[in-house]
């Protein structure tokens, strides 16, 4: 018997189903994807480079600069490759690539903290980096005027954010991201240029810093996340790589690997230089922001100051902008709440003043660096892609392939580990001498 009845009418989505659906504007070249990753590495982690250098020395130090450099190119590789490893999907964000390697309960459990921690970390740290410069280039420029908390600069920086949070998307905010891209080269050079300008300083030594053996294995523990996080950009690779078109003729993973190749070649350009020239000219007594013992010629050094503000501006919105996107679909879909203009305002001032808050409280640059290095950013560039890739492709065994990506594996969880524990403590070490909301 057929029945005659009319079939069911299709369920009409609703505007939360579609604005959930709703993916990210695929319409970027393969430059966007060179200087939105210039944007998320070189940061403020490349000033701290000579100071993370004065704890390991010259052979350590330059070793794992080099060998950071290539386990993580060899990791965005990875990443590259994976963003389509099934065919007609496209893993857009870290965990959603964790979830198919892990498995749907396993996956966001394993990724998504490691990512979380990398993009939040980098925003708090950004916070105090960007008032930090901004109060050095107002003392440069004007050494008259009043001088006011490091905490109120802190402040008026991250006010900027309450404005720029608003802008929608990855592509809405590639100006920025270029501008910070041609910012965190510029800076770089004249922090380099100004080292070798101004010459070894007096009595410079090269020796390790003398302290008890405890206190120096830390601080070395330190240094390890310092360089750790400068190698940053993987937590977002995914995401911009989302934002780029893909066909069977030109899949996404060529013009962003293309990109990414570029991107590398500028942050060699920028680390190196920085952390072996800045150390050759201040020895075991450099700062933990090479442009802060930077003090002639004043104008540049002001220039460069206002730069660092410029990028971490740009820095801050490129780690925000996946923080942001998965906050207000939680919100959403959790919580009912209605997409659209009050939801960003909501979601996004209030991170903001979250990583205000911690920035102005907890202003430990060079020990921030370092914790954050080894809690988030080692796994997810130095050991998280070789496990989803030992998973996924199933390289033969004792090939070159699973060596590669095992010796990533075991480097990445010590430098986690010690950073993680170095960075930590000298956080509890210095925090006892510190005056809060100074």
């Amino acid at each position: 018997m057929v029945s005659n009845s009319p079939p069911a009418p299709k369920e009409v989505p609703t505007e939360e189903d579609q604005w959930m659906e709703k993916g990210p504007p695929r319409e970027a070249k393969w430059w966007y994807s060179t200087f939105h990753t210039v944007t998320a590495m070189v940061g403020a982690g490349v000033l701290s480079l000579p100071y993370a250098m004065a704890y390991l020395g010259w052979g350590p130090g330059t070793m794992l600069l080099v060998f950071s450099w290539c386990i993580t190119l060899n990791t965005m590789w990875q990443m590259i490759q994976l963003h389509e490893c099934v065919p007609g999907v496209r893993f857009d964000h870290y965990y959603d690539l964790g979830r198919h390697a892990f498995g749907p309960k396993l996956g966001p459990w394993i990724v998504l903290p490691q990512q979380l921690i990398v993009q939040v970390g980098c925003d708090i740290v950004y916070m105090v980096t960007g008032g930090k410069c901004l109060k050095k280039f107002m003392e440069i420029v004007c050494t008259n005027c009043t001088r006011i908390k490091q905490s109120y600069w802190i402040c008026i920086f991250g006010s900027t954010h309450f404005f720029l949070s608003q802008l929608p998307n990855f592509n809405s905010v590639s100006g920025v991201s270029l501008a910070a891209a041609i910012m965190s080269l510029s800076y770089s050079t004249i922090a380099w240029v100004g080292c070798l300008s101004k010459g070894r300083v007096e009595n410079v030594s090269y020796a390790y810093k003398k302290t008890s053996g405890a206190d120096s294995m830390f601080r070395v523990f330190n240094a390890l996340g310092e360089i750790t996080f400068a190698y940053a950009g993987h937590a977002v690779v995914l995401e911009i790589q989302a934002t780029v078109p893909s066909t069977p003729e030109m899949p996404s993973k060529v013009p962003m690997w293309k990109g990414a190749v570029w991107a590398y070649f500028i942050n060699a350009i920028c680390y190196f230089p920085v952390a072996l020239i800045g150390y050759w000219a201040f020895g075991q007594d450099v700062a933990d922001n090479v442009l802060v013992a930077l003090e002639r010629p004043s104008w540049l050094i002001a220039a460069a100051n206002l730069m660092v503000v410029i990028h971490v501006i740009g820095s801050y919105q490129v780690y925000a902008m996946p923080v942001f996107d998965l906050l207000e679909k939680a919100m959403v879909k959790r919580l009912s709440f209605p997409p659209g203009i009050g939801l960003r305002i909501i979601v996004r001032s209030a991170y903001v003043a979250f990583t205000l808050f911690v920035g102005v409280t907890f202003p430990f640059f060079g020990d921030l660096l370092g914790f954050f290095g080894g809690f988030g950013f080692a796994p997810t560039s130095y050991f998280l892609p070789s496990i989803i890739w030992l998973i996924i492709k199933k390289p033969k065994r004792f090939s070159i392939s699973w060596f590669i990506n095992w010796a990533c594996i075991y480097i990445g969880v010590f430098v986690m580990l010690a950073s993680t524990i170095g960075g930590l403590r000298n956080i509890v070490i210095d925090s006892s001498t510190y005056e809060f909301y100074s």
